[in-house]
């Protein structure tokens, strides 16, 4: 059994920003990653066309900006050079292709063992350790909703993880399923190459543009939510005008009280919503009912053809499957229980990272919260 003073599960952008930040307070730690490269959905289940929605600087993370030559909205060629980068300067070496499964506290060793299973041989390795970082993410795992003969669907069918470009599309109907940014890109993706693309959108959104959002961001800092959230609304009705006749119902709260209370981004436009009012791309404001053939039934009783779907559906998380004895820190969604900003520190040395729903600027702001607990409980004890 290998005994480490800290064990991080999860090699995506948080376990690398938890691992730089104990390498800042020399703490020891191990990283145990499912996949076989780090930030796999960034390198793997991203579309082409994907950049960071917020300026460089709430996203950098701990110990490293990015370069002054990176644009103010990082691609994702650039963002993963960073993040390259980032490995080697911290000297950040994952332990690739284990699957943790279980992760239990030792009460009478007052250490927590995690069994792991290496991938490529199926060989059960053990660890130990004082402290155990969940930094799996967000989104671990891709969720598709059961539909109503979706078996029996005469064409593609893919989750937005599994989509690169609109290229090949041309001139085919396309249904993106899901009004979240990822949604609302792909979609736009799809009409700039030429397919005929509808957006189920089944729940009211904020749509504001990303020199909106940073400018809210910034104003968080001087000003109340419920003022910021005013000023946001207003300029973007003032952009965008009334878009109810498109289908696009805005929500009763703000963007910023949304974001803080439920983690639910607003919609932040490259030019979808051009396309919406230009009639390239067409929104169904409803929910599938049951699908027959190539077509679709959806709840308001209309049908319509498609040759593909895509859904943009989001993910869930399968912490609850492995991690064993918490009933402090995480719910059965893998998600926090305590309130922010006391979200990330659980009991026995347990801790999470990057699950506050704030993106990457919290994922830098658990890593080194947890890191400067970690390392006042170490040196302390020293």
């Amino acid at each position: 059994m290998a005994d480490v003073a800290v064990i991080i599960i999860g090699a995506g952008p948080s376990g690398l920003a938890t691992a730089a930040s104990l390498t800042l307070s020399s703490i020891p730690y191990i990283i145990l990653e499912r996949d076989d490269c780090s930030v796999p959905l960034w390198r793997k289940h991203s579309y082409d066309r994907l950049h960071l929605h917020l300026a460089k600087k709430f996203c950098q993370l701990p110990g490293m900006p990015f370069p002054s030559s990176a644009p103010k909205y990082v691609p994702k060629a650039n963002f993963l050079d960073y993040l390259d980068s980032y490995n080697a300067n911290f000297g950040i070496q994952p332990l690739y292709r284990r699957n943790v499964e279980a992760a239990e506290f030792d009460s009478a060793e007052k250490k927590w063992r995690v069994r792991a299973r290496k991938l490529d041989d199926g060989e059960i390795e053990e660890f130990s350790g004082a402290f155990l970082v969940v930094a799996t993410g967000e989104t671990a795992e891709a969720y598709t909703p059961v539909v109503e003969g979706i078996g029996g669907f005469g064409g593609e069918v893919m989750h937005s993880t599994a989509f690169k470009s609109g290229k090949g599309y041309e001139g085919k109907n396309v249904l993106v399923v899901g009004s979240g940014n990822s949604g609302m890109e792909i979609g736009l993706d799809l009409a700039l190459h030429g397919a005929h693309t509808s957006l189920l959108i089944r729940s009211p959104v904020h749509v504001m543009s990303r020199e909106m959002v940073n400018f809210g961001l910034v104003m968080s800092k001087y000003f109340s939510v419920g003022f910021v959230d005013w000023l946001m609304k207003m300029v973007s009705k003032l952009v965008y005008g009334d878009l109810t006749k498109y289908g696009i119902i805005k929500p009763i709260e703000g963007p910023m009280v949304m974001k803080v209370k439920y983690g639910k981004y607003p919609i932040i436009d490259r030019g979808t919503i051009d396309k919406i009012k230009s009639g390239q791309i067409q929104v169904l404001p409803t929910e599938i009912s049951s699908i027959n053939g190539n077509n679709i039934l959806f709840k308001n009783g209309k049908y319509y053809p498609f040759d593909s779907i895509i859904f943009c559906t989001g993910f869930k998380r399968s912490t609850n499957l492995w991690l064993k004895g918490d009933e402090y820190l995480l719910n059965d969604d893998g998600l926090p229980k305590p309130s922010y900003p006391n979200h990330w520190k659980g009991k026995n040395g347990l801790y999470c990272v990057g699950l506050s729903r704030r993106g990457l600027h919290g994922s830098n702001f658990d890593a080194q919260n947890v890191a400067k607990d970690i390392a006042s409980q170490i040196y302390k004890c020293g």
